[in-house]
């Protein structure tokens, strides 16, 4: 297997009301079929009824995963929205406000020194937004991981050895 993700599928309840709060948030979304795809850089998220999802992965409508009713409260999968600036996630949280959603975690700088935040959309799927200096985007916003076990003070592509 590759190591790529393609889509991030969101199963909710609601498909009309998640598509308003992304939209809320300045995504622009195409329905098809009652699926609705946003191009997310070079991948893309995907709204879809929270039970047809559940169907499609061969699961019973309401399914946690588990074989139980759908779990109350965190799911264990966060997705984060890196951006360019501390003021672009105290930016995105007043829209998230407006939007709809519900902020967790109010911005700070974390234990590990960056400024993130994190908030919840209608159906409760949780999104990290940080401002992380260590991880620089491209233009297009596409992220690359630094090479975390480089010498800090070894020129890149030089081996201390």
């Amino acid at each position: 297997m590759e190591q790529r993700i393609t889509l991030v599928t969101l199963g909710v309840r609601d498909l009309s009301r998640a598509r308003r709060f992304y939209e809320a948030l300045g995504w622009r979304g195409q329905e098809v079929e009652r699926t609705v795809f946003f191009q997310a850089g070079g991948l893309a998220l995907v709204l879809w009824d929270r039970d047809l999802l559940a169907a499609d992965c061969g699961l019973p409508p309401g399914s946690s995963g588990r074989g139980g009713p759908d779990a109350v409260g965190f799911g264990g999968i966060v997705l984060a929205h890196n951006v360019r600036s501390r003021a672009e996630v105290d930016d995105l949280l007043a829209a998230v406000e407006v939007a709809g959603g519900s902020i967790t975690k109010p911005a700070a700088v974390n234990a590990i020194g960056f400024y993130s935040s994190a908030f919840t959309d209608p159906d409760g799927h949780v999104w990290e937004v940080a401002h992380n200096p260590g991880f620089p985007l491209a233009a297009d916003g596409s992220l690359t991981l630094p090479d975390f076990g480089a010498d800090p003070g070894q020129p890149e592509g030089e081996s201390g050895s």
